[in-house]
């Protein structure tokens, strides 16, 4: 089974390159099978980890960045991967 793990934070106002050169910098124990980090407009970052593992698999996730460079609280979302019958 794939597991994505899907992390999204939003910087403060006009600090979105901190909050992206600070996701780049960070390191996950184990290696994903694939990471992808994309951008979004008002200083948001996207940060998809996908796994081989079973869904309610104990897995690493990216912290929470200092809160002086965030607006809020990081959202965090486990998705399966679906096949079509």
């Amino acid at each position: 089974m794939t597991v994505a793990l899907m992390w999204e934070a939003r910087a403060v106002d006009g600090r979105g390159d901190e909050l992206l050169a600070w996701v780049r910098r960070q390191e996950t124990a184990g290696e994903p099978v694939r990471r992808e980090v994309l951008r979004a407009p008002r200083d948001r970052v996207l940060v998809i980890t996908w796994w081989d593992a079973d869904y309610d698999a104990d897995l690493p996730e990216l912290p929470e960045p200092d809160g002086e460079l965030v607006t809020r609280a990081v959202h965090r979302w486990r998705f399966e991967s679906v096949t079509e019958d």
